[in-house]
């Protein structure tokens, strides 16, 4: 899948079948993430791979908008270092191994945004990294309706040179 179609439709996931993801594959995920940029390559991030089924139903409750994760086959933690960067560099890590899931077939979705303090004594994360996100991948249950999102008209949110100035 070329990365425009990957972005044009990915969509959020919250259903994913009972069916495990190859290892290859979530590797190339977590390796996603890794080769993310980051700023002045500081590299702040941990990524914490859960496959074990009580595991990933002791996480769910923790993320109060993610109960679904338990159900995922896979979840990734992710986990920050301090730094005046770490959240834009573990979003854009994030980002991409959503993206590279999707060309794979694979679904996820965005869980939790800092606020998971409750998920460090469950993985054993020291005191001192933060808990970004909590990332449940799967091969979605149905079929996803590719593409079909619900956004502003580009014209709305695009500007040319200065504000309200329209981008054709």
């Amino acid at each position: 899948m070329e990365v425009f179609d990957a972005i044009r439709t990915v969509l959020a996931v919250r259903q994913f079948q009972d069916k495990p993801i190859p290892e290859d594959i979530i590797h190339e995920i977590v390796e996603a993430g890794h080769l993310s940029a980051s700023s002045m390559n500081g590299q702040p991030w941990h990524f914490i791979v859960v496959q074990d089924k009580e595991t990933l139903r002791q996480l769910a409750p923790l993320a109060r908008t993610g109960p679904y994760i338990a159900q995922a086959p896979m979840a990734i933690v992710v986990a920050m270092e301090h730094s005046p960067f770490a959240i834009s560099d573990g979003s854009r890590a994030i980002q991409s191994m959503i993206l590279t899931a999707w060309a794979r077939g694979i679904g996820s979705n965005w869980v939790g945004f800092d606020n998971l303090e409750q998920v460090r004594p469950l993985l054993d994360i020291p005191e001192d990294i933060n808990v970004l996100a909590v990332l449940p991948f799967g091969y979605p249950v149905s079929a996803t309706s590719k593409g079909a999102k619900k956004r502003k008209p580009l014209g709305e949110i695009a500007h040319s040179e200065r504000w309200n100035q329209p981008f054709a």
